[in-house]
């Protein structure tokens, strides 16, 4: 059964690079009780870098509590929720393998969240800070188990124990793991026609990496 591990919005924000003098949002910590989600993320969390996170395409970022538990082991240290920036932690959901427009059901089958997978995480040298790990982003992207950007399609409420139920699975098959390992022209020409379809809501910044790669063909 997939479901909601922890809910987590930003505990407080933090220096990030201190010759930029700037914050990151990237701490964020599990909240009790239940969480609104609204159409921009998860009440009470916050983005900094609104060039490159935030914004109706990337909402809310989910990633799997079984990468983490991974991760733990390469580590050796404990990694709580949000560790990795993410607002939603899942288990018994295959995150990397979610197909690009799959929508979640989280919570009640009657009502409940609906979410819309819209591409992968790419690590930044922000995240590389925050990890304190050498060689953080090179070992991320080597492992390949991104977690996944959503946007938000019904609002509503989620909270740790939610059901996570896959309602909707576009017959392209291009997964997250697809788009962060091997972007090339075959699964940018796959999205493209799904979009031309009508099939897949296909985010800018993911239509840009297919027409580029359709380019480079």
């Amino acid at each position: 059964m997939a479901l909601i591990e922890a809910v987590c919005v930003v505990h407080e924000l933090r220096p990030d690079d201190p010759w930029a003098g700037n914050l990151t949002a990237i701490d964020k910590r599990a909240v009790t009780g239940r969480s609104m989600v609204h159409r921009l993320g998860v009440e009470g969390d916050r983005q900094m870098d609104t060039q490159d996170h935030g914004g109706p395409d990337k909402a809310v970022y989910a990633y799997a509590g079984e990468d983490v538990s991974w991760w733990a082991g390469q580590l050796d240290r404990e990694l709580e929720p949000g560790a990795f920036g993410e607002n939603l932690r899942t288990t018994g959901l295959d995150v990397t393998g979610a197909v690009i427009g799959e929508q979640w059901h989280v919570g009640d089958p009657d009502d409940g969240v609906v979410l819309e997978v819209t591409m992968p995480r790419i690590p930044c040298s922000t995240f590389q800070r925050w990890m304190d790990e050498p060689h953080w982003v090179k070992r991320f992207t080597d492992h390949g188990a991104p977690g996944a950007y959503l946007r938000v399609v019904r609002e509503g409420t989620v909270a740790a124990g939610d059901r996570i139920a896959v309602e909707r699975r576009p017959a392209h098959g291009v997964t997250i793991g697809d788009c962060f390992l091997r972007f090339d022209a075959e699964i940018g020409q796959r999205l493209v026609d799904a979009a031309a379809a009508g099939d897949l809501d296909l985010a800018p910044v993911l239509r840009g990496f297919a027409e580029r790669s359709l380019t480079r063909a």
